[in-house]
């Protein structure tokens, strides 16, 4: 579902954030009711205007953390594309997209290839942000890169911690 009215976002073009995040227990913050990567995206929403567009599973993770990690490891080892709730059919009104993820076992959640693999990202411009607790950025500009084909991936990724995302508005009006 997109969320928001887009005003002209980043250098004057229109912006769309499609990002994963997920609530529930998660690592070094305990229970949330909003996941991490969301507060980065509302941050970018906040500073450019954006229209949202959040990647949910058909059938979400368990809330338990250990579990969820278990999950996310049988469908990153089977390459499994899972379902989503609702696929984001087009982006030809958008000129840039932000791409935001946590790490999952090196790279994004499944579901984000879902999705990713089914939009014309030529033309456009792509800029990554990424939540995680030590991974970095993990593989995830790497895989973003193969996924969208014919824009331009900017090289300017932002990896920022999860424990840190609640609190990270200032980093990302810089990183903007």
């Amino acid at each position: 579902m997109i969320f928001g009215k887009n005003k002209i976002g980043y250098k004057g073009k229109k912006s769309l954030v499609i990002y994963f995040s997920r609530a529930d227990e998660n690592y070094a913050v305990g229970v949330i009711d909003k996941g991490n990567t969301e507060y980065l995206a509302e941050y970018i929403k906040e500073n450019t205007g954006a229209d949202l567009f959040k990647v949910e599973g058909k059938i979400p993770y368990s809330k338990d953390y250990s579990t969820c990690c278990d999950e996310a490891k049988v469908k990153h080892d089977n390459n499994e594309r899972p379902e989503l709730k609702e696929m984001l059919g087009s982006i030809s009104d958008y000129e840039v997209i932000y791409i935001g993820s946590p790490v999952y076992w090196g790279t994004m959640p499944q579901e984000m290839f879902t999705q990713l693999e089914k939009l014309d990202f030529s033309g456009k411009i792509v800029r990554i942000f990424v939540t995680h607790e030590g991974s970095g950025l993990a593989n995830i500009p790497h895989d973003v890169k193969e996924l969208c084909k014919g824009a331009k991936v900017l090289d300017d990724a932002i990896a920022i911690k999860g424990s840190n995302a609640k609190n990270a508005k200032n980093k990302i009006e810089e990183w903007i």
